[in-house]
């Protein structure tokens, strides 16, 4: 048995970032990372954003700590013994901890019984097969109408494919988007030669000759050549719930819980990124976010708790996406379903869209709007209500 003063189980953004963070603290530590993937860890937005625009894949990989460092690829891990501080993988190899950080990460949700052609778009991998597919006169077809399908579907069809959506809300972002952005966003995809099929529940899928084909719930059928699924992911908490550490129930997102130190309730066992959840003092709630800004500064700070530098984690993660023409920072609570402020500068083409719930703001889309994610946060974070009318004027000139 290999033993470790920092074990980390999963190798993802989040990982990289702890391991990154372990070493600026504790130059001489031995940390050791084990993933599933086989790979080294890389940075996962560009695979449906930069790469399609001329970004090198070499870019996407992260610089790792050079010494005292064991990076072990294509494993998983199979048991968590916090007792004795050890884990075991698939193949029973043992590894011992001093201090242990859970970056698992997700699953991308599948659809049950479906073939295997089917690409459930996550992984560097994905994004090979993916490029396999271009410049065949395929027919492309895209599940799920979020943030990844609809990147997705932007960078292929600026690759020149054609591209098909199907998504079970009556828009494209219906539940982010307030209802007129939907509707302009879902026009804009129809205007880029993307056939949108809304309101479609499929049921089931099977393969006939070279085609797929899809059955919906209202009896049509879609065929395509291919199929990409964006249906999120389901946090991996198997490991920790089987070794006893706490699991937080839907209004936590189901993830591992962390204390605002990033412990579980295992003194030193720690948790991170997409698989955790934890408290933000801003919302004022129990949450988990699966974006990049807070896989790599949850991972650091997890890094620097393990090492001893005591930091707190009340950062207000953020997201982005580029689509097209068009692009978006947001901070908080993006839900459709709250109180929604609209301030235009140009209908749908740039402006702020505020979510309120009881006159608080709770989320902040800055649509084609930069600059401003900080003064987003601050906002949030003031916990103050607010009108239209002074909302309208509160963040810095746009």
């Amino acid at each position: 048995m290999k033993s470790y003063d920092y074990l980390i189980v999963g190798s993802g953004m989040t990982a990289a970032s702890a391991a990154l963070a372990i070493r600026e603290v504790d130059k001489k530590a031995v940390i050791g990372m084990i993933g599933s993937e086989n790979h080294a860890p890389y940075n996962r937005p560009p695979l449906s954003k930069k790469l399609w625009h001329g970004k090198p894949e070499d870019t996407i990989w992260f610089k790792l700590p050079e010494d005292n460092f064991d990076l072990v690829t294509n494993t998983r891990v199979e048991s968590l013994d916090p007792e004795h501080k050890q884990i075991v993988d698939e193949h029973g190899n043992r590894y011992g901890y001093k201090k242990l950080l859970l970056a698992t990460g997700g699953t991308p949700r599948v659809i049950p019984n479906a073939p295997s052609e089917i690409i459930y778009y996550r992984t560097v991998d994905d994004y090979h097969m993916l490029r396999s597919w271009l410049g065949k006169q395929a027919k492309i077809v895209i599940l799920g109408g979020g943030f990844i399908g609809s990147e997705v579907a932007a960078s292929l069809v600026d690759n020149g494919e054609k591209v098909g959506m199907i998504y079970l809300e009556g828009l494209i972002g219906e539940r982010v988007y307030p209802k007129g952005l939907a509707e302009y966003v879902t026009r804009y995809f129809q205007g880029k030669g993307i056939e949108v099929h809304p309101s479609v529940d499929i049921q089931g899928i099977e393969k006939k000759g070279n085609s797929l084909v899809m059955h919906a719930r209202d009896g049509q059928d879609i065929t395509a050549d291919h199929i990409i699924a964006g249906l999120g992911i389901i946090p991996n908490t198997e490991l920790a719930a089987a070794a006893g550490i706490a699991i937080a129930g839907p209004e936590g997102g189901r993830g591992i819980i962390v204390d605002e130190h990033l412990r579980t309730n295992f003194e030193n066992i720690y948790a991170a990124g997409d698989v955790a959840s934890f408290y933000n003092p801003a919302l004022k709630r129990s949450m988990r976010v699966e974006h990049e800004d807070n896989a790599l500064t949850m991972g650091k700070t997890a890094g620097l708790n393990m090492a001893g530098q005591v930091t707190p984690y009340i950062h207000q993660p953020y997201f982005y996406s580029d689509i097209f023409e068009l692009g978006y920072e947001a901070v908080g609570e993006l839900d459709s379903r709250l109180d929604i402020i609209e301030d235009w500068v140009d209908p749908y083409k740039q402006g702020i869209v505020y979510y309120l719930r009881d006159q608080k703001v709770r989320g902040v889309l800055l649509w084609n709007t930069w600059g401003q994610v900080d003064a987003a946060r601050k906002l949030i974070a003031e916990g103050e209500t607010h009108t239209e009318a002074d909302l309208k004027v509160r963040l810095p000139e746009r």
